[in-house]
């Protein structure tokens, strides 16, 4: 195995144009260290839906610029010559190297490479994509991922409805079969750097959000942090583009760092991540505190003295405000099977459509069917699409028009006397107490998820703690005219009412389990969420007791 190995480092050394990587390799090879070769070149990262992602490093199970061009030699080869690509790209390490290869290999190809003019949110990226009227789009970028890690988006351009969304089967195989055909990198025709557009096109975006009707209200004061990444500038302009005071940024982590030193895990959702800037909501007595992942497609909501309001509770506020500013027939909704079942009574209530779909703005995009206008999606991981009744600007999931949107809605309650927590409370009171919450298990290997995903169709639990299971949804052969996927429901009634749903994770040896207690509330809201709190704990603990 040693010589096959080293063979294959040697060949990759061959080819590879960076002397970090080149460097790393030969050190690898000097020291006989056949365990990291064998981390490195036994297996390779794979191009699917989400494109690629992976820790930053030499072979092809890294992210590296030999990596990044075979990737773009079978977009190349996917799309044909003659076709316009928009790339953008973040703040990580190798980010912007990895943007100028792809316009290289993309221009080589016979193909227009438009490369936005520095490092920019993904939604900028998505909005450019039908803006410019591009036949696809490239972001370099692994979101909230650790400091080691990149990745690779890839967008569908056009002029239909799907244009500016990520890309959905088969078009994820047919490029992964196209970039395995590519041969080695330093035989590719290289092309210039392509055209880096001007600003105009960030301005564009900017004119597009802020004319979304988020409502006239403005006196509002926020803490804001863009978690080290490149949401902070463009947030800060969109702010004043709209007519709202700016806001307070939290100085640490305002400016773009790759390495991500405040924090230990750069996702706004994970322990510790928002302490900064609930500590700046408290210091400087703001309504309200917000915060962008570092590639600014998500964001994350906090009341000062309350926490953090979890992704379903943002997107119902948002959901019935957006409902409330669009009007006439046709308007649909969307959300994720894991997501809570919220937003379907919202719908209900306003007369539209609520379409469920599989986790991933790629689909959440795409919820929409003929003659529909979708005016609102969301999911519960943080990802929030803000629309009016002329559409969407961006296609995808964004953190900075719907950052705009929150704080149009906490101003609106301002005005009253209230906050956000007593809009959430009014929902509860109008639709019910949903209550949501997730479990995580780190599993050993990914043959492990999928063992525990059969043992669970073969002998479906009866109960979860004191809940009973009615009703048992396998998602595996397609239902709801979903496309198939490995995923389980479990809908509960008795003394507790609600649902699990699993999944194992598309990205990391995890199996993912979300869980939602439904009550009425009653009289006493307080003494309702108290009682539905213990349920939800309890319920979680029970799903955890299924894991081996």
């Amino acid at each position: 195995m040693g010589d096959t190995l080293h063979d294959q480092a040697r060949a990759w050394l061959a080819q590879d144009p960076d002397p970090a990587t080149r460097d790393e390799l030969h050190a690898l090879l000097d020291a006989g260290d056949d365990a990291a070769l064998a981390d490195r070149f036994g297996t390779r990262l794979q191009f699917g839906t989400a494109g690629l992602r992976g820790e930053l490093g030499a072979g092809p199970n890294r992210m590296n610029r030999v990596t990044v061009m075979r990737a773009a030699a079978g977009l190349a080869a996917w799309l044909g010559a003659g076709r316009t690509v928009v790339i953008g790209y973040d703040a990580r390490h190798k980010s912007a190297d990895f943007a100028r290869d792809t316009a290289a290999v993309l221009t080589g190809a016979g193909l227009t490479a438009l490369l936005l003019p520095e490092a920019l949110p993904t939604p900028v990226l998505a909005f450019a994509v039908r803006d410019l009227g591009a036949d696809a789009g490239v972001m370099v970028t692994a979101s909230h991922n650790p400091p080691r890690d990149n990745g690779y988006k890839v967008y569908v351009g056009g002029s239909g409805p799907d244009a500016g969304a990520q890309i959905v089967p088969p078009a994820d195989a047919e490029i992964s079969a196209a970039i395995d055909a590519a041969g080695p990198v330093d035989r590719l025709p290289l092309g210039g750097g392509g055209t880096v557009l001007g600003r105009e096109v960030v301005d564009r975006y900017l004119e597009a959000v802020t004319a979304l009707p988020i409502g006239p209200e403005r006196d509002i004061t926020v803490a804001y942090t863009p978690l080290h990444g490149v949401g902070g500038e463009t947030l800060r302009r969109a702010f004043a583009w709209a007519g709202f005071p700016q806001p307070g940024t939290v100085i640490e982590q305002a400016e773009p760092d790759p390495d991500f030193p405040t924090v230990a895990f750069p996702n706004p959702e994970e322990p510790g991540a928002m302490d900064l800037a609930l500590a700046a909501g408290r210091d400087l007595g703001t309504d309200l505190v917000i915060a962008n992942d570092p590639d600014a497609d998500r964001l994350a909501v906090a009341v000062p003295g309350h926490g953090l309001l979890t992704g379903d509770e943002v997107g119902g506020l948002l959901a019935e405000h957006v409902l409330r500013s669009t009007s006439g027939p046709g308007r649909v909704v969307a959300t994720t099977i894991v997501s809570a079942g919220l937003l379907p009574r919202i719908a209900a209530a306003y007369g539209v459509r609520c379409a469920e779909t599989l986790t991933g703005f790629k689909w959440l995009a795409r919820a929409a069917e003929s003659g529909e206008r979708p005016v609102f999606a969301y999911e519960e991981a943080l990802g929030y699409c803000v629309g009016g009744d002329e559409g969407r600007p961006v296609n995808d999931k964004d953190g900075i028009s719907a950052a705009l949107a929150i704080a149009a809605l906490a101003a609106e309650a301002k005005r009253d006397g209230r906050t956000l927590l007593d809009l959430r409370d009014d929902q509860a009171r109008r639709y019910g107490l949903h209550l949501t919450g997730q479990v995580a298990v780190r599993v050993s290997a990914l043959d492990a998820m999928t063992e525990t995903m059969r043992r669970l169709r073969a002998e479906p639990p009866k109960a979860f703690g004191p809940a009973r299971v009615a009703e048992v949804v396998d998602f595996a052969p397609g239902v709801k005219g979903l496309p198939p996927t490995d995923a389980l429901r479990y809908i509960l009634d008795g003394p507790v009412e609600g649902r699990v749903t699993l999944r194992p994770s598309g990205t990391e040896p995890k199996l993912k389990a979300y869980v939602e207690v439904v009550t009425d509330p009653g009289d006493d809201l307080a003494a309702a969420r108290t009682r539905a709190t213990a349920h939800l704990e309890g319920l979680k603990e029970a799903v955890r007791g299924l894991f081996p």
